[in-house]
């Protein structure tokens, strides 16, 4: 096919790929099918098996990569953090908190141990694969996450901040993998991953975020309810706010995930101050001045705006990271250690990890079963594997980690986008019964 057709057809591809995913959302949503898995198929049709409109290279574009799943996993982080409006004392953040910490140390040890003793990898490059695994995916775990900041569901709590949380508790490992191939300046005896990838990463990469998402939403909401300022668009404050918490973040060598994560947060917190009613959607899309609503409707009229230019913002790069994962499928050489190394991380050692993590926690059996099941993998691991990529990792390691990772995520896309559907309805069904039940 000459290049002349091909750059009008790929516009012309993906503008009615979007399109259809737009009229038909209603119809997806009732199917157990999730967008994912079409956004998947679309990708290998536009890859090199199919029309060949989209061929990458994973180790030459690396780089390209990594910036696309970044921009990805940092919006998607935000939303995150936008959902979740529990105050930081409540006791259910301890859910989140131990499968981010606990469940994730737990899962990355049996990868890593599964790496040395059965896929015969050094310890280093273990270590690397577990870390690249054991986050599970913000973006693609949109339909058993929080969609009302409002809602207290332990299962929709916990799988949403267990996302946000450890997309940025897995870069200490992953540096860690990293300095055992010497790759990265672990310091004598560990000292520097200890004191710096790990103590001052993490927390100044959660202060960080924290402070400037607090800061930025006090200040517009000042300007707006004191001295009724006409700002611009919420939509370039989000945008603002992300990549202020990020750069930030990173100057100061920390963790940026986590400080996009925990400006969203905060944001969140600004906003649920007690300031008066929500306003509606109909006031939200007519408020185009500040004198057009009430002081008081203010942090409900910021957080409307913020939440639904999240929520494009993040379908967008979902379309993007999936198509691409979709072409690289094309372009990678699986072996049949795949087909045993994916059952037993999804089936196996993520539920046991799960259970473990939970332990303490006030979470009912059937909710650690679904947690259990429900590990997304996803953009956070190819974002990881890309970073490592341009990291230094020698380009025979690389195919072989490529080829487990995209293994598992789209397995997990397939699996998780089957059943999603009809397990979390009838999980929401048991609820309302037991609700009826008790009332």
């Amino acid at each position: 096919m000459s290049e002349a057709l091909l750059v009008p057809l790929g516009f012309l591809l993906v503008g009615l790929l979007l399109v259809v995913m737009t009229l038909t959302s209603s119809l997806i949503s009732r199917v157990p099918l999730s967008s994912a898995i079409l956004y998947l198929a679309v990708g290998v049709g536009i890859g090199p098996w199919g029309l060949g409109l989209l061929v990458l290279d994973p180790l030459g574009d690396a780089a390209l990569l990594e910036r696309l799943t970044e921009i990805a996993v940092l919006i998607s982080l935000f939303t995150v953090g936008l959902k979740l409006e529990l105050p930081l004392r409540d006791a259910r953040w301890r859910i989140p908190l131990q499968l981010a910490t606990v469940s994730m140390l737990l899962t990355v040890g049996a990868i890593a141990a599964v790496g040395v003793w059965l896929l015969r990898l050094p310890l280093g490059v273990s270590v690397l694969l577990g870390a690249i695994l054991a986050p599970t995916d913000p973006v693609l775990a949109s339909d058993v996450q929080v969609a009302d900041p409002q809602d207290r569901d332990r299962l929709r709590f916990g799988l949403t901040g267990e996302g946000g949380l450890n997309d940025g508790t897995a870069f200490p490992l992953v540096m860690l993998g990293l300095g055992l191939m010497s790759l990265h300046d672990l310091g004598e005896g560990g000292w520097r991953w200890w004191a710096v990838d790990v103590l001052w990463a993490v927390a100044g990469g959660v202060g960080i975020g924290f402070a400037l998402g607090a800061v930025v939403g006090r200040a517009i909401l000042y300007l707006r309810m004191r001295h009724r300022e006409m700002l611009g668009p919420d939509e370039f404050m989000v945008l603002g706010l992300i990549a202020l918490a990020y750069g930030t973040a990173l100057l100061c060598h920390a963790y940026g995930f986590l400080a996009v994560f925990a400006a969203g947060l905060a944001l969140r917190r600004v906003a649920a101050q007690p300031a008066g009613p929500a306003p509606t959607l109909a006031e939200v899309e007519g408020a185009t001045e500040v004198g057009h609503m009430e002081p008081a409707q203010a942090p409900g009229h910021m957080m409307q705006a913020v939440e639904r230019f999240n929520a494009q913002l993040e379908r967008i790069a979902e379309v993007a990271v999936v198509l691409v994962v979709g072409a690289l499928l094309t372009v990678v050489n699986f072996d049949a250690e795949v087909l045993w190394f994916v059952p037993l991380l999804l089936f196996a050692i993520r539920p046991l990890a799960v259970y473990a993590g939970l332990v303490g926690t006030r979470v009912k059996r059937s909710q650690r079963r679904l947690i259990a099941w429900f590990g997304i993998r996803g953009i956070g691991s190819v974002y990881y594997l890309m970073y490592a990529i341009t990291h230094g990792l020698h380009p025979v390691i690389a195919q072989r980690l490529l080829a487990i990772t995209l293994a598992v995520v789209v397995a997990s896309v397939l699996l998780h986008g089957i059943s999603v559907t009809p397990l979390m309805r009838r999980y929401e069904k048991r609820k309302e019964a037991r609700r009826v039940a008790e009332d």
